[in-house]
């Protein structure tokens, strides 16, 4: 125990008192400890690791995604269940919720219901002032309201989980620009004009083209509503409108209707395709040639690091907005 204690920078007492539970530590001094024990192959580790977890608060951390693309918010469902589990700074249950209509007043009476359940929320939803309203009356009763994958304006929300947008748009430019035989005409589809991630990405799209590849046209983006059905109606009518088209970027959910359109064709079309996010769809589509890039969310770390910053954000409320920007992971034919 001595030992532990100079390596600390701690008193013996300080150190006995973690392993025998004889008086609470504070959990940073804790930690402290139980590092030096680990470096020094102290044989009593095990148990100050113990000790740790017993002294951590109990948080239940809640998470409301969307059930539009199941495929994709089930993995991060998971991905969130699993790093709530096993954050080192708490005792974490999650509390893992689907909204089934995405309008804004459904999405802020679902939160505020969650609300009632949790210590802190992160949220996948559109941008709106009824959003925002409902952001701040949690945040007014201590309830932290992180935005995750898509940004929120409110200025009292916690933090925002995701990636850098305007990489991931210019990224998928890149991609459509470099691998097109020729210019041509090129689609964006996003899902609603609401979520920040997909405007921000869309922007970005656009720039990357205006900038470096003055000879392509990006068209009009079309919304496809989060919907597969209403994304294929959408590809197919694009198609029958400009046969020209050399290029398309899925930005949000309805590439599962897009895949259906141009696997309908009577020839394959020799068209560059981006989606994004690798789900088994995403997948059959990069196998079958249909996508040439899938820009994907890291979900293990974005839901270990989003996790992380809750529970900080619970430990220290007053320490201003948190941002968790992780790289994104490119997926192609050949590395599926």
């Amino acid at each position: 125990m001595t030992d532990v204690a100079r390596v600390a920078g701690l008193s013996r007492s300080t150190v006995d008192r973690v392993l025998n539970g004889r008086a609470a530590v504070r959990a940073d001094t804790a930690q402290r400890i139980h590092e030096a024990a680990e470096s020094l192959g102290f044989y009593a580790t095990g148990v100050i690791r113990e000790r740790l977890r017993d002294e951590r608060p109990r948080r239940t951390l809640g998470f409301l995604l969307q059930k539009g693309n199941p495929a994709f918010y089930g993995e991060v469902g998971e991905a969130l269940i699993r790093a709530t589990d096993q954050c080192p700074a708490i005792r974490g249950q999650a509390k893992v919720e689907y909204v089934e209509e995405m309008s804004p007043s459904a999405v802020a009476e679902h939160l505020e219901s969650l609300g009632e359940h949790v210590d802190a929320i992160a949220v996948v939803a559109a941008e709106h002032p009824i959003v925002s309203g409902a952001i701040e009356r949690l945040h007014a009763r201590g309830k932290p309201v992180f935005a995750l994958i898509s940004d929120l304006s409110s200025p009292v929300r916690a933090g925002y989980a995701g990636l850098d947008n305007r990489k991931v748009g210019r990224t998928a430019a890149w991609f459509i620009t470099q691998l097109a035989a020729t210019p041509g005409k090129l689609a964006v589809l996003v899902g609603s004009h609401r979520f920040q991630c997909q405007e921000l990405c869309e922007m970005s799209f656009r720039s990357f083209v205006r900038e470096h590849a003055p000879d392509f046209v990006v068209l009009e983006s079309l919304v496809t509503l989060e919907n597969s059905q209403y994304a294929e109606e959408c590809m197919l009518d694009l198609l029958q409108r400009h046969p020209d088209l050399v290029g398309f970027y899925v930005d949000g959910s309805g590439t599962e209707g897009v895949l259906g359109a141009l696997r309908s064709m009577p020839v394959k079309l020799p068209l560059i395709g981006v989606g994004l996010d690798l789900t088994p769809i995403t997948c059959a589509g990069l196998v079958d040639g249909y996508l040439h890039a899938v820009l994907s969310h890291p979900l293990p770390a974005l839901a270990e690091q989003l996790v992380e910053q809750m529970a900080d954000a619970l430990a220290n409320p007053t320490s201003g907005v948190r941002q968790v920007i992780v790289p994104f992971d490119t997926h192609t034919p050949e590395s599926v």
